[in-house]
This record gives C-alpha cells, sequence and structure tokens, in this order.
C-alpha cells in the first residue's frame, strides 16, 4: 500500500553508498521540510529536473528545506555506483544522495516511479507526492506554500 498523507517519514537506512554527505537519520530531519526525490542515472526526466532541485536548495534552504536524493535502479545498469558519481559531478547535484541499489529505502518509501517526489513537514508527515513528468512543477508550489515563501520564488524566468 503506498504512502498516505500524514504518513511519517521511512528510514533512510539501507542505502549502499551515500554522496554529498555521511548517512543521513531521519530523525536528524526533525524540525525541517524535507524533500525526498528519487531519481535513476537511465531517466531523462529525473536528470533534466536536477537543476531546479539546486535551485530550490539555494532559495529555499535557508528557509529550512532539506533535500535528500535517492538513487533508484531502474535497470542492471543503473546499479553502476561509478556512473551514479559520474552523474551527480555532471549534473552538480548539490544534495546528500544516497544509492539505493537493493531497493532498501525505496520499498520503505512503497515508491515505483522516477522522478518522484516526497514532500514532509517539519514533523516528518508526508503532505505532498508527486511523480512522473509534471512532477516537478507541481511540487514548487506545495514547497513555496509549506516554507511561507513568496510564489514563484525559485521559477526559472
Amino acid at each position: 500500500m503506498p504512502l498516505r498523507m500524514d504518513s511519517a517519514m521511512p528510514p533512510l537506512e539501507g542505502g549502499t553508498d551515500w554522496f554529498n554527505s555521511q548517512q543521513i537519520n531521519t530523525e536528524d530531519l526533525r524540525g525541517n521540510v524535507v524533500l525526498v526525490h528519487f531519481w535513476a542515472i537511465s531517466c531523462g526526466i529525473c536528470k533534466e529536473s536536477l537543476p531546479d532541485i539546486s535551485r530550490w536548495i539555494d532559495t529555499y534552504g535557508p528557509k529550512g528545506l532539506k533535500v535528500i536524493a535517492v538513487h533508484m535502479p531502474r535497470q542492471e545498469s543503473d546499479t553502476n555506483v561509478e556512473a551514479v558519481k559520474e552523474a551527480i559531478d555532471f549534473y552538480e547535484v548539490k544534495q546528500p544522495c544516497v544509492v539505493d541499489n537493493w531497493h532498501t529505502i525505496t520499498d520503505a518509501f512503497e515508491n515505483k516511479f522516477v522522478p518522484a517526489f516526497y514532500v514532509f513537514d517539519k514533523d516528518l508527515k508526508l503532505r505532498h507526492f508527486q511523480a512522473g513528468e509534471k512532477a516537478i512543477k507541481m511540487v514548487e508550489p506545495v514547497l513555496e506554500r509549506i516554507l511561507g515563501a513568496p510564489e514563484g520564488a525559485a521559477r526559472s524566468t
């Protein structure tokens, strides 16, 4: 059964590798709005959304947003950790990124999609879920509302 609104944020344990951070404990995120996004190196839409996510970090990070990327392999070639690291470097991914080659985190979130975005409030309760091609455009207004930011604060011109 998929995560429902008000569900507690699942643990971020079980990833095979962490980049841009040491392993993060879910409880360390309490008190912040948290965006967890699932992506894969074989997903073109995922890679196209990475600059928007970096912009959100710059704009909303000072307002309390924490972003965690979960690399969820969709095919065997996606399990190449070095290729994931190269993509993180190439796309200048700023946020902590965990490689979930065993789908431990993916299963805890009951996630089936990339890209997929889960927004949790300061109490780590699920407030929004969005997946697919247009998800990136639908998540930002939710972040603005939860963080109290002016509408369109981070949108590109």
